[in-house]
């Protein structure tokens, strides 16, 4: 197994990944210190069987699990539930689901393996519980902030839930604070920025603001809500993402409490691999993920970005006519370091260069993504690069053809220096920018 470089392990290792339950009992926690302004009302169970669900619904202040209608969905550190069907919202409508209902589908959900759009497969065994929250489309909002670099980043927009991603640079303004900056200079600079098609940005302001020294104070690596459902001053957690930075927890356990840092699903199954990369997923706070479909596959992929992996994933099967061409799936998004990315390509390249093909054709390297967010594509370029100058021999004697086609930030820097490196390695590479349409690269291989 590839050994994760211990300078990027050293980089990576303060940010833990929990439940999204633990994440809102948190804000719950310390409410009225951040969010005076706001109401919330957190009621949220976790569970792990229809049964235990039953069993809440006795206990005193659960009252709720009831009355009201419900939403059920797994908390395993894993996202996109909705496009993976495993959100329970509604039996006949939305907004119609028991208790009694919820409680069946979350036995039923235990009782066989669940396997992902992304390839990830095992058992679902811990499910988050909450009430229906009866909403526009209007009423949602994206907001989330992590660490890049030397400064804490937030990202807004007037649009929430599972699209946000799509059209990210028109959707989502980003907000740099540096960790020198002053509460006032933060505060300023924040409202400043907040979308122009919020209507009130007042009071998204004051929310934004709040959201801010919250992850600050509490020491996320990273914290996003999406969506977060604004009604005047009651505010919903709808779905909420978080790491810890572990490295701060000698000074916060008595403010986070008795949280829980799960292992990532399906791990258990997984190659040594694949097991390698999810732990540095879990060490960081960006997103690696890597799924062997096929190691015998032809075509392999290094995407940006989750819904691009699913594109590329469904149009080389598509394209391909035998989706046992397809050998992985996987994402590396969300601003990785230059090492972080060194070490996803390295894997992925191992295991690619292994053997040939059995039918004797070229082996396809893909490394596609849309417009990208916040991560600089000439930096994890760089990464890239340094894989390929370890593997540029065991990739040619395998036969690669690579097809590059990227955009975002240092986009041009970042494809001017792949097509460099690969001339001067002697691989063969083909590279195209956001000019070119994102999966085009897919038919330019199979043609070849």
């Amino acid at each position: 197994m590839l050994q994760f470089d211990k300078s990027v392990e050293e980089r990576s290792m303060a940010q833990r990944a929990i439940r999204e339950y633990d994440g809102k009992a948190l804000f719950a926690k310390v409410w009225d210190r951040y969010f005076s302004n706001f109401k919330y009302g957190f009621e949220s169970v976790l569970v792990t069987s229809g049964d235990e669900l039953k069993a809440k619904a006795k206990e005193a202040g659960y009252e709720w699990l009831n009355s009201k209608a419900l939403v059920a969905k797994p908390d395993m550190l894993f996202g996109k539930r909705g496009k993976n069907n495993l959100v329970l919202f509604k039996d006949q409508k939305p907004g119609d689901v028991s208790l009694d209902k919820a409680a069946s589908w979350i036995d039923e959900k235990t009782k066989c393996e669940t396997t992902l759009l992304t390839g990830q497969h095992g058992t679902l065994t811990h499910f988050i519980v909450e009430p229906f929250t009866p909403h526009s489309q209007e009423e949602e909002y994206y907001i989330s902030a992590t660490v890049v670099g030397e400064d804490d980043v937030l990202y807004m927009s007037a649009e929430g839930g599972m699209e946000v991603e799509e059209g990210w640079d028109e959707k989502v303004v980003e907000v740099a604070v540096p960790i020198t900056m002053s509460d006032a200079e933060m505060e300023a600079k924040v409202r400043a920025a907040i979308p122009a098609d919020i209507k009130d940005k007042k009071s998204f302001g004051d929310f934004a603001v709040s959201f801010f020294k919250f992850y600050r104070d509490m020491n996320f690596a990273y914290l996003e809500i999406n969506p977060i459902v604004m009604q005047g001053d009651k505010c919903e957690l709808l779905d909420l993402v978080a790491r810890l930075d572990d490295t701060a927890g000698f000074m916060m356990r008595e403010t986070w409490g008795d949280v829980e840092y799960p292992t990532a699903f399906g791990m258990e199954d997984q190659s040594p691999e694949e097991k390698a990369i999810a732990e540095a997923d879990a060490k960081s706070g960006a997103s690696l993920k890597l799924t062997v479909l096929n190691p015998k596959g032809r075509i392999w992929t290094m995407v940006a970005g989750g819904g691009a992996s699913v594109v590329y994933a469904d149009t080389i099967a598509d394209l391909s006519g035998n989706v046992e061409d397809l050998a992985n799936y996987g994402e590396y998004s969300g601003g990785p370091t230059t090492g972080e990315t060194e070490f996803y390509a390295s894997t992925v390249l191992d295991l690619m260069t292994r053997e040939k093909d059995a039918k004797g054709r070229d082996k396809i390297l893909i490394i596609g993504g849309a417009i990208a967010n916040f991560t600089d594509v000439a930096k994890t370029f760089t990464g890239i690069i340094q894989a390929f100058e370890k593997y540029a021999d065991k990739m040619k004697a395998v036969g690669t053809r690579i097809y590059v086609r990227r955009g975002g930030p240092n986009f041009e820097k970042g494809l001017k220096d792949i097509k460099e490196a690969a001339d001067r390695l002697g691989l063969y590479i083909e590279v195209y920018g956001p000019e070119t349409h994102v999966t085009d690269i897919v038919r330019m291989a199979l043609e070849k």
